[in-house]
């Protein structure tokens, strides 16, 4: 009996030693590029950013709230807000920033005719570049106002089409290029015109 209650005492101390040592080990993980080791939410010096659950055992993966997803989005205004208007001005130098590009897309938007367009709407297409600044396809519609009707869809994506057409190729940087391609691109167009308001002036 006594030899049992030895051992499973034994098999314990083990277990804590191990647990001990691998927590020793774990504050001592410093996942380049970080200066700071993963350490626990109640720890009073510096942590790398990670995002992981209390209850859970040793580091953490660090994680870094990158500012474009795997997916590059931008939304495209007909008329921007004043503050944004230089956003929408065409670089006059080759792309060789995220920014650039996104200038150059928004510089691009043509609008269909008030005639034509219909207050409100909204359209989002999908598409890649190759490194050259051609678009290795069409513009895919992934989304559009709900309600509008085909013609209006039609309307909306070829202007979406012909506004592109009228700016490719985009001239990139080799490296821009490099790290475009292939990458999908969504873009949001929002007619925000007062259709009403234009249609009542052109009387």
């Amino acid at each position: 009996m006594m030899q049992r209650i030895a051992i499973c005492l034994a098999v314990v101390a083990a277990i804590l030693f191990a647990g001990s040592a691998l927590a020793r080990n774990s504050r001592h993980t410093n996942p380049i590029p970080f200066s700071h080791s993963p350490c626990s939410v109640f720890d009073k010096r510096p942590c790398t950013p990670q995002f992981c659950s209390v209850f859970h055992h040793g580091a953490c993966i660090p994680e870094i709230d990158y500012p474009y997803g795997e997916n590059l989005q931008l939304t495209v205004q007909t008329i921007p807000r004043k503050e944004d208007e230089a956003k929408y001005q065409r670089p006059d130098h080759d792309l060789d920033t995220i920014g650039d590009l996104f200038a150059a897309l928004r510089s691009c938007w043509s609008p269909p005719p008030a005639d034509q367009a219909r207050e409100g709407m909204q359209m989002s297409v999908r598409f890649s570049f190759k490194k050259s600044g051609e678009l290795i396809g069409p513009p895919r519609m992934t989304f559009a106002t709900v309600g509008a009707s085909v013609d209006a869809r039609h309307t909306y994506l070829n202007a979406i089409n012909s506004s592109l057409d009228g700016c490719l190729p985009l001239k990139f940087t080799k490296g821009l290029g490099g790290a475009l391609a292939g990458r999908p691109i969504m873009i949001r167009y929002v007619d925000n015109r007062d259709l009403g308001k234009a249609s009542s002036e052109n009387k």
